[in-house]
């Protein structure tokens, strides 16, 4: 037999031999993804044997809320899709805190679940649950694979509708027996993104408004991120003498040491940010969402003058209401309007602000107390941290100081939920960073509620051999919570909990552990940790009394 008609009985044998779960992964393949985070489960058996057989790395974790977490990071880093995979029933509601976060935070994933046979589907079964139904609400689209040859379109879709302005979840639910049924098929092509581009006549109506502005204010937010528009962002600062005040997930859209960087607005309080903002007499919004800060926060009345620049129309709401929409390519639209804008106004006003957000920001610089105020840690850590290094925040009391103390040279670099915001991304989320990054240091801030929530997926960063730091604020309670109930009531209640020896905890786990016991510690300590070969903890007692204290000190601006 010829080498030709070998090789033509060795296909023909492959083609007989697949299947839907095949078929599936083939896809995913082409779709040029790397890892699959999950938990193997009774009916995605077919699967995983297939995922063993491929070119795709899976990673086993030990929930799969962890698993979503990793995906939804994966995916916000890298603007492609991350993937996880769960079985039916209770793996599948496992998932659905980190697809439901990655959903309304822009960050495009696929969610895979196993599910009992179609032959089962009309009567009670042990773990049936109606997935469709159930991710509905929390995806952009989903779809039950039913027939074995619609594997290919529903993948091609799905991966096609994760990375479609905005950004999400999508979830594709394949049951038992068909993933093992045979098929003959091949994934369908991808084709490359097309870019689409804004009016001549918005961008000109943008131009004539920015230039007559006496104190317009770009607010840029994480679309801009998404749509690698740093370098234009900062073209227009510079050029048209324009501040920049970002949201929490528009962190380092422009370097914090500019002179016209305003850094975060979105703290539930007003801020130093604030004042600017009921000066301002526009607002180029630039890649931004409402879910990040809501526009009745800042423009209460309705009346500011609205720019809306972004890769979509803006949504509806009475608060938001722009002039011009400038639609497409969102680099493309800036570098447009800079052309055809001139203004000679200086941000006076804004600079003035900024300074005191400067000396605001020093206050706490040789502060010695212990336990330390959340102000010098994050201080330290800006100060240990590279230009490059990666900080990925969980929710809670922290993430507020994260957002407002915390500043960034370059985007992507402070990953903070502010969408879903869901207590547990800390970890898993550094998880795929450092799978992302190796070769940059990445460290995760958590509380010590966040932390007991996924702690658990520290021994898979040991496992999979991805040595972060996690750094926890441990003050015995939910801190957020409290410091909103001291606000409105005056005093607190069922916040509090205990807490184990979290140096001897990581320590059990083969981790290093350490304990801060003054604040001239941390850096040294950060300093040793990322020289560890494995997965680091460090314990920081803090100090909220800080929490009630900025509320007075906000008052007096």
């Amino acid at each position: 037999m010829s080498a030709e008609l070998e090789n033509n009985k060795e296909i023909s044998s492959d083609k007989a031999d697949l299947t839907t779960a095949k078929l599936l992964v083939k896809c995913l393949e082409a779709e040029g993804v790397e890892y699959i985070f999950g938990i193997p489960g009774e009916e995605n058996l077919d699967v995983i044997n297939a995922i063993y057989n491929s070119s795709i790395k899976f990673i086993t974790t030990r929930h799969e809320q962890g698993a979503a977490f990793m995906a939804d990071v994966y995916g916000r880093l890298t603007g492609k899709p991350g993937v996880c995979l769960s079985t039916l029933g209770p793996g599948a509601t496992n998932l659905m805190t980190g697809v439901a976060d990655a959903n309304l935070d822009g960050a495009p994933l696929v969610a895979i679940t196993g599910q009992v046979g179609t032959n089962r589907m009309h009567i009670t079964s042990h773990q049936y649950l109606d997935l469709v139904s159930m991710f509905k609400p929390v995806t952009k689209w989903n779809k039950q694979i039913v027939r074995p040859d619609t594997a290919p379109e529903i993948v091609r879709k799905a991966f096609q509708r994760a990375v479609s302005e905005k950004p999400g979840a999508v979830h594709i639910d394949l049951p038992e027996n068909i993933a093992a049924m045979p098929v003959v098929g091949e994934p369908l092509r991808k084709p490359e993104p097309q870019k689409s581009f804004a009016s001549y006549s918005s961008i000109e109506r943008a131009a004539v408004a920015i230039s007559r502005a006496k104190n317009p204010i770009i607010l840029a937010g994480n679309a801009a991120i998404r749509a690698k528009a740093s370098n234009s962002i900062n073209e227009m600062s510079n050029r048209l003498n324009i501040p920049v005040a970002n949201t929490f997930m528009g962190k380092g859209i422009i370097p914090f040491t500019s002179k016209y960087s305003l850094w975060s607005i979105g703290l539930f309080q007003k801020d130093y940010i604030n004042k600017i903002f009921e000066k301002t007499d526009l607002v180029i919004a630039v890649g931004y969402d409402l879910i990040e800060y809501s526009p009745n926060k800042w423009n209460p009345n309705g009346d500011i003058k609205i720019i809306h620049v972004g890769t979509e129309k803006a949504e509806i709401n009475k608060n938001y209401q722009p002039m011009v929409e400038v639609v497409g390519d969102i680099s493309d639209s800036i570098y447009e309007i800079v052309r055809r804008s001139d203004r000679q106004y200086k941000p006076d006003y804004a600079c003035e602000i900024r300074e005191n957000m400067k000396k605001d920001y020093e206050l706490f610089a040789e502060d010695k107390s212990f336990p330390m105020k959340p102000q010098k840690i994050l201080y330290d850590v800006r100060k240990f941290m590279g230009e490059d290094d990666i900080v990925i925040s969980d929710v809670g009391a922290h993430k507020m100081w994260v957002a407002r103390n915390y500043h960034c040279y370059k985007p992507n670099t402070c990953i903070i939920s502010n969408g879903f915001a869901s207590m547990g991304i800390a970890i898993p989320g550094a998880v795929a960073a450092k799978l992302v990054n190796p070769d940059k240091k990445v460290l995760a801030v958590t509380g010590d509620g966040g932390f007991m929530m996924n702690c658990q997926e520290l021994e898979t960063a040991l496992r999979i051999g991805t040595p972060f730091v996690t750094l926890i604020f441990n003050d015995s309670n939910y801190g957020l919570i409290k410091w909103k109930q001291e606000e409105r009531f005056g005093k607190s209640a069922y916040i509090n909990f205990t807490n184990p020896n979290f140096k001897a905890f990581a320590e059990s786990m083969g981790l290093k552990g350490y304990t801060i016991n003054k604040s001239d510690e941390l850096i040294p300590t950060l300093e040793d940790a990322f020289k560890q070969k494995v997965p680091c903890v460090i314990d920081c007692r803090v100090d909220y009394s800080e929490n009630l204290k900025l509320k007075e000190r906000i008052k007096e601006i």
